[in-house]
């Protein structure tokens, strides 16, 4: 397929009412919009203004209106439960009929906010669908999250209810959310009126009185809700992201832009089809979850997958090989976090060759800077496209891609390709002038940013505009850098703060990355910038080895050393790194490199919210301390 990338590109930036416009189309409208983009209120932009639209009729009810009722719409695979449930475009309806019937029940009305702290099940999707249904806003705040946290979002969306479960259910052990749930509301200023508890046989939970119903009494003979139409900018979902100042950033989804922009994607980014099987392997407490798992999907027509386990270890590295057979999958999303562990522990696609996969067709990963060479491995062993793309929970979906869906253009590893139609991005330095092509420099989108993208923060205007619209004016700071070259491809390196500054050279430590990925006997690593007497910061990496590797450190190192030499040069001044069994990450797979960074330099730090296991940075602590970290330690 040739690719029409150019001239719809062009399209959407000479005539962007016109693109977003034809493209609203075939969603159900209750009221048509009057204006495709108010721009009365700048920087506040608001998307199809005057239109009113339900977006859960769009995910569900549309499709059985067009008679694809009996088509499968959520598959719900739990390996760790041993359990596969499918549920068709008609049951689905049912299921989210009875739920939002049983909120409307409690009081909760268009508007009202509900708190889901579910694991990955598929009363989570159900009572996100169930919401949207009635007009209400939900936030999902990630399973196990610990009680302080889930306690700051509580009472800054403050819910009228809650929706939550007895248990979530990790590799090998049982994680009760219940004690978690009762020890946020105690600590919350606001007091949800109800919660709904999906009880899990392998940890039920006890109830409070007066406070707390049983999802299954509650739910089940509910009497069904119909959809209830909104206006195109009501909120449809909070979802708290991580602020630099500790308090939890609220990025709000409206109703309209949102559904236009990921029903577009799901064609022209993705590639996917109405009917065709896609899965994206991720939690629905992150923005992928929300836009890949429960709504793009839907809104597409497509099956959904819901997935209960993890890339290796339930039970190995053949997990997702597996569920890509067993349910005919044609389009996975994951993290490169993902493959990386599944490459670390069979390097030689072992158990890939296990399973038939020829409905496969393509693999989309994001969430963090794709390395060139974990790349290469899954082409090599897939035969398929990879496609890495990049993009934030404040845009709510891809900012750079290779359009599948538009006819894919050359691939060049390590870079998700060139700005999807809808966004103009710029590179540009610290006055705020663009950055020569192949220099690196911050990137910003020129506002106004297209449909999908947060409007605002939730209450909070002004800190919308001093976190996201300050630093440049009339651009959105990604707090992302990196370059555009003579192609237009951009290349993603680091986070703002990830670039150092070594003896006044501006270095990135994802161009460090990439040359110690392509080691051999490296399976990730990650690169930090520690403070340095003479050269300001100086770059120290820490490596995971693949599976069976048996060198060492006295062997392993010196040759990393060249490598980045060879790559980058003696400019880079990267003479230290470790070995270390796994590297900090958060729940979704982000590396702490911040975090590792106050460790080296003897700061005060925070353990994050959102940390997979604490007990890594007490591991990386030690490791820095045997390369004389902070400065003077043994």
């Amino acid at each position: 397929m040739a690719s029409v990338y150019e001239q719809v590109y062009r399209h959407s930036q000479d005539d962007p009412a016109g693109f977003w416009a034809q493209a609203a189309e075939p969603l159900y409208w209750h009221r048509r919009w009057d204006t495709v983009r108010d721009d009365r209120r700048p920087p506040f932009h608001r998307w199809f203004a005057g239109g009113e639209i339900n977006t859960c009729y769009n995910c569900i009810d549309r499709h059985i209106d067009r008679g694809r009722g009996r088509q499968l719409a959520l598959i719900y695979d739990s390996p760790v439960t041993g359990t596969v449930r499918r549920f068709t475009f008609e049951e689905l309806r049912d299921e989210v009929a009875r739920v939002a019937g049983a909120l409307a029940a409690q009081g909760v009305t268009a508007g009202d906010r509900v708190v889901i702290y579910m694991p990955m099940v598929p009363e989570a999707v159900i009572g996100m669908l169930a919401c949207a249904r009635i007009g209400a806003v939900h936030s999902v705040v990630f399973g196990g999250f610990a009680p302080k946290e889930l306690a700051t979002r509580i009472d800054d969306a403050r819910p009228r209810l809650i929706l939550s479960a007895s248990c979530g259910i990790e590799a090998g052990r049982v994680i009760p959310y219940k004690p978690l749930l009762d020890a946020a509301i105690d600590l919350a200023s606001h007091k949800p009126e109800r919660t709904i508890i999906l009880q899990r046989p392998q940890a039920e939970a006890p109830l409070v009185a007066g406070r707390d119903l049983d999802w299954r009494e509650t739910c089940d003979e509910a009497a069904p809700a119909d959809c209830v139409p909104v206006a195109a900018t009501d909120p449809l979902y909070i979802l708290y992201t991580s602020g630099t100042t500790g308090i939890p950033k609220g990025v709000v989804r409206d109703n309209g832009g949102h559904a236009v922009a990921l029903h577009w994607s799901m064609e022209h980014v993705y590639g996917v089809g109405a009917g065709e099987v896609y899965w994206a392997a991720s939690d629905i407490g992150w923005v992928v979850g929300h836009s890949y798992i429960v709504y793009a999907p839907l809104l597409r027509g497509a099956t959904t997958v819901l997935y209960e386990g993890k890339p290796v270890g339930t039970p190995d590295p053949g997990a997702f090989w597996r569920v890509i057979e067993q349910h005919g999958v044609s389009v996975l999303f994951t993290a490169p976090t993902a493959f990386r562990a599944i490459k670390k522990e069979d390097p030689d696609g072992a158990f890939m060759k296990r399973h038939d996969l020829s409905r496969f067709r393509t693999l989309f990963l994001a969430g963090e800077r794709c390395d060139p060479d974990t790349l290469h491995w899954a082409r090599e062993r897939l035969g398929v496209p990879v496609i890495d793309h990049w993009w934030q929970t404040e845009t709510g979906w891809a900012i750079a891609a290779n359009c599948v869906g538009l006819g894919t253009l050359p691939v060049k590893p390590g870079s998700p390709t060139r700005a999807v139609p809808g966004y103009d991005v710029r590179i540009l330095d610290d006055e705020g002038k663009e950055m020569p092509r192949g220099q690196i420099g911050s990137i910003v989108i020129k506002l106004p940013m297209p449909p999908g993208c947060l409007p605002t923060l939730w209450h909070n205007d002004a800190g919308y505009e001093e976190s996201y619209l300050s630093r440049y004016p009339g651009c959105y700071l990604t707090g992302d850098a990196g370059y555009m070259d003579d192609d237009g491809y951009l290349y993603i390196m680091s986070r703002v703060d990830d670039i150092i500054n070594v003896a006044g050279h501006r270095l990135s430590t994802g161009a460090m990355e990439e040359a110690l990925a392509f080691h051999p006997d490296v399976a990730e690593c990650a690169v930090v910038g520690v403070a340095d007497d003479l050269k300001g910061e100086v770059p120290v990496g820490f490596v995971v080895t693949k599976a069976g590797v048996a060198r060492g450190a006295d062997e392993i190192v010196p040759e990393l050393v060249e490598r980045v030499r060879a790559s980058i040069g003696p400019v880079a001044a990267f003479k230290q790194a470790a070995i270390v069994a796994r590297l900090p990450k958060t729940r979704s797979g982000k590396i702490l490199r911040g975090t590792v960074k106050k460790i080296a330099d003897g700061q005060p730090y925070t353990t994050p919210a959102t940390i997979d296991d604490p007990a890594i940075l007490d591991e990386m602590a030690e490791a820095l301390r045997g390369l004389g970290y902070p400065k003077g330690a043994a």
